[in-house]
């Protein structure tokens, strides 16, 4: 390879201090170095890099466009090497938490901000997953840690959890829907005759699970909560919301609240992350598990 990170760093560094002598100082080099280095870049590139007439070093059209592309390797060069330092301490290069999309987005947005300031130099992969989706991301290797996991752990094992706390539904539905003045409690047979708005599970390998459905009923699917959501505000079909939701909702006007016969029961999640001696924790994944096993997260997270 003919252009090398030490020339690149020769580059930058007269590029910034406008001479090959105050360069060599800033790198602790002699300035015949420095002419060395750079003379031997532009033969094997065949191209002149600076214009040495006047007194401050210039760079060239051609020497312009290569510094302006080293530069992004030089970072990439020093982040490489800040990561490999990290790692080497016990901080992971890169953590991936799946969250459940029950949970607002914004309470995962906070802990991270939190987690920034322990600038460790992890970087984080967030993903909003569906029902038996957080599960499935944890068990594929597609994530290190699920929040809020939904029901039962999935067979095989292998898997360390802690509870959050259990999430309470309530069925809504638009003022302008015919349900809206029925008369409660809602049966079975009455709910049947209207569609429902339904969350698709996000699993790729495991089998996905419906909730809150009747055999025969019609559906809307929709990728997401928020979606679920907007799609009941608009009178497009009927189901259940988080407690915090639903009620929040309806304050404001936009949803009605009603009673069915039965319900639905609450969903427990987890804190979920692959335990034993072959997936230790490193110290990012560490301070996500304390930080979110912390009493009530859930509770403040869903307020």
């Amino acid at each position: 390879m003919k252009i090398s990170i030490d020339a690149l760093l020769v580059l930058d560094a007269i590029d910034r201090k406008g001479s090959f002598a105050a360069a060599a100082h800033e790198l602790h080099r002699v300035p015949s170095a420095m002419t060395y280095t750079v003379q031997k870049l532009e033969e094997d590139l065949d191209a002149l890099l600076f214009d040495r007439r006047g007194h401050r070093a210039k760079l060239t059209p051609a020497g312009r466009e290569l510094l302006n592309e080293g530069r992004h390797i030089l970072r990439a060069t020093g982040e490489l090497e800040s990561r490999v330092k990290r790692v080497a301490t016990g901080w992971e290069a890169e953590l991936r938490i799946a969250y459940d999309d029950i949970i607002p987005e914004r309470a995962i947005l906070s802990v991270a901000r939190e987690f920034y300031l322990q600038q460790c130099g992890t970087r984080l992969r967030i993903t909003a997953e569906i029902l038996e989706g957080s599960w499935d991301a944890l068990a594929s290797g597609r994530a290190d840690l699920a929040v809020g996991a939904p029901g039962d752990v999935p067979p095989g094992g292998g898997y360390a959890t802690h509870p959050l706390g259990a999430v309470d539904w309530l069925f809504a539905v638009a003022p302008g829907h015919p349900l809206a003045d029925a008369a409660e409690a809602l049966s079975p047979d009455t709910l049947l005759a209207h569609r429902a708005v339904v969350v698709a599970d996000s699993s790729r390998n495991l089998p996905p699970r419906s909730v809150g459905l009747l055999s025969g009923q019609d559906t809307l699917t929709v990728h997401n909560m928020a979606a679920k959501l907007l799609a009941q505000q608009m009178g497009l079909g009927v189901g259940h919301l988080p407690r915090a939701m639903a009620e929040r909702e309806a304050a404001a006007g936009r949803m009605v609240i009603k009673k069915t016969t039965g319900g639905r029961q609450s969903s427990q999640l987890y804190l979920a992350w692959r335990g034993g001696r072959a997936h230790k924790a490193g110290k990012a994944l560490t301070w996500w598990i304390k930080r979110l096993e912390e009493k009530n997260w859930l509770g403040q997270a869903m307020a």
